[in-house]
């Protein structure tokens, strides 16, 4: 499953806000050796985001994934 920029914005978080904040997102996945660029413009697998053992990637994943089950894969 590809997780894409749009579920990055759309995660809901532990506070008001819904999304991950960019900046930190980039610096996470400068961190994991993954690029950003890439992840903006076609997303990423799932499986490397899960790769990384991070709480909140692991929190993202499953937000795709139910945003893939609502959608019928439309998404």
């Amino acid at each position: 499953m590809i997780v894409t920029i749009q579920h990055l914005h759309t995660v809901p978080t532990w506070t008001t806000r819904t999304g991950y904040c960019s900046k930190q997102s980039r610096a996470f996945f400068a961190e994991h050796g993954l690029d950003w660029l890439a992840f903006v413009k076609d997303g990423i697998d799932a499986d490397l985001l899960l790769a990384t053992g991070n709480a909140l990637a692991k929190h993202l994943v499953e937000h795709a994934r139910s945003e893939e089950a609502i959608d019928g894969g439309q998404a």
